[in-house]
């Protein structure tokens, strides 16, 4: 990512210098001068001088703007403040290559240029009017203001994954966001005003300064003069065009990215705020953005705390009826999501599977305690009902609002008694079909189950249970989520028995 940032720096550079020659160059080029050819030479020298110093002074300030930025991705960084003052140093680089490109145009290649030529026609070397040299150092002040608008507007393109790397590091390294904090480093309407009169402008001020090269050689009927006229032209209009495009981006896309993360806010995500990318004014409703998600996360959370309390407070109400099943809907949820961790379920799949596995028996409240707490076998009529609990359960769960919040934790509810080989009930559901949490929680909860002690029987051994669902894996039970389980359960023992 660093050498594509320094790479394309460059080549943004040399894209606009390259404009900027042409542009240059069309006033000498296709301009008649009635000069010998031995005095275009002299003028393409000075030129070519003139943009040698220009270059290695461009160079020089590019080195000195850019190390700040080059010694963080070089060197180990020992602090939060380095990386903070290397964040806001990128932000800033914009309007640095700014004054890189008006300085070294104007210092490197304006006035070097204006100097020698002057000195030509001052040793007779040259013969043009002194006239000529202002108008060439004015264009030249026009033509960098272009390039310098051109280079800004990509520049700010550019840095930002630069500006996202560091965020992501300083989240790794120091568990701190970085910032600007709303700070407005260089404001829309300083860069509206500049960017409307130059893009406004600027074609016509370039064929008005051409045209005084041609002052005392109009020939209407001359087609050279359409030719040059046409360039001119097209060499304005094309930086105008190129100009208005980059305006255009630098605005809309700080306003698309609010409008994508009020649209994830708008579905319920609120993982991650907007990202700090932009130094004006879209900093400050970016900063406004990001602390009013704060606060809806905090209550968020709180309400999530609230439900998650509720659910389980709910199923130790049910475990509380029967002492043998006491903490049995905590230890299966506790044991589904240990297997949608493993199975690698989204981390908000994982969230509803608790809370489905914390209700998948309350549908037993429902049911009597002569049949529930019963402690010989049951008959065939108290079967049938024990076998209602899960719709009974789904049934009960409907009847909470808001309706569309309970949906996700229904169907694990209903389907936990359901059979991989279609043997299960309530709905006799085969393989796939059954859904997912149903699939998860029936083997947590046939685990559990089997392990714990009723008073018709005595809780299985760990070992025989295992054994259980790894026999039951595919007739049963799901065997991909048996498999995880009992992998994991037999890799957790031997970790233990090991020194």
């Amino acid at each position: 990512m660093y050498k594509t940032f320094i790479s394309r720096l460059k080549l943004n550079y040399a894209a606009g210098t390259l404009l900027a020659l042409i542009a240059v160059g069309s006033l000498m080029l296709f301009t008649p001068l009635n000069i010998p050819r031995e005095q275009y030479f002299l003028l393409a020298g000075v030129l070519v001088i003139s943009l040698s110093i220009m270059i290695m002074l461009e160079w020089v300030v590019f080195s000195l703007q850019v190390r700040p930025i080059i010694n963080c991705f070089t060197a180990e960084v020992d602090s939060f403040s380095t990386l903070q003052n290397v964040y806001i140093r990128t932000h800033r680089l914009p309007a640095l290559a700014v004054k890189r490109i008006l300085g070294p145009h104007l210092f490197g290649l304006m006035l070097p240029a204006a100097v020698m030529t002057i000195w030509l026609i001052y040793t007779g070397k040259l013969a043009i009017p002194y006239f000529y040299v202002l108008l060439a150092s004015m264009s030249v002040v026009l033509i960098a203001g272009m390039h310098a608008l051109i280079e800004f507007y990509l520049t700010s393109y550019v840095i930002r994954p630069v500006l996202l790397e560091l965020g992501a590091w300083s989240l790794r390294l120091f568990g701190k966001e970085l910032t600007l904090g709303g700070r407005v480093l260089i404001s829309i309407k300083r860069k509206l005003r500049w960017s409307f009169f130059l893009i406004g402008a600027f074609p016509l001020l370039l064929y008005s300064l051409a045209v005084q090269f041609r002052i005392g050689a109009w020939n209407l009927g001359d087609t050279s003069y359409w030719q040059w006229a046409v360039y001119i032209l097209f060499v304005g209009l094309g930086f105008a065009f190129v100009g208005s495009r980059l305006l255009t981006r630098e605005i809309v896309l700080p306003i698309q990215h609010l409008y994508e993360k009020m649209a994830e806010v708008k579905i319920g995500h609120l993982r991650s705020g907007a990202n700090d990318l932009f130094s004006d004014e879209f900093s400050r409703l970016i900063s406004g953005f990001n602390h009013m998600l704060r606060g809806i996360k905090i209550q968020a959370e709180r309400n999530n705390q609230l439900l998650e309390s509720y659910f389980a407070t709910l199923a130790a109400a049910l475990d509380a009826r029967d002492p043998y099943t006491a903490g049995h809907s905590l230890r299966v949820a506790e044991y589904a999501v240990g297997i949608g961790l493993l199975a690698k379920l989204p981390e908000e799949e994982i969230h509803d599977l608790r809370k489905s596995a914390l209700l998948h028996d309350i549908g037993k409240i429902g049911m009597r305690d002569a049949v529930l707490l019963k402690e010989g076998r049951l008959t065939d009529e108290e079967w049938e009902q024990i076998k209602q609990h899960p719709a009974l359960g789904e049934a009960i769960l409907k009847q909470i609002e808001p309706a569309d919040a309970m949906a996700p934790f229904l169907p694990g509810v209903r389907s936990h008694h359901e059979r991989y080989d279609g043997g299960g009930y309530p709905d006799g559901l085969k393989g796939e079909d059954i859904p997912l949490f149903g699939r998860i929680i029936a083997v947590a909860d046939a685990f559990d189950a089997m392990t714990s002690n009723r008073p018709y029987r005595k809780g299985l051994d760990e070992q025989q249970a295992i054994a259980i669902l790894e026999k039951g894996g595919g007739t049963q039970w799901d065997p991909h989520f048996a498999k995880l389980f009992v992998e994991a359960y037999r890799k957790n023992k031997e970790s233990k028995k090991a020194p």
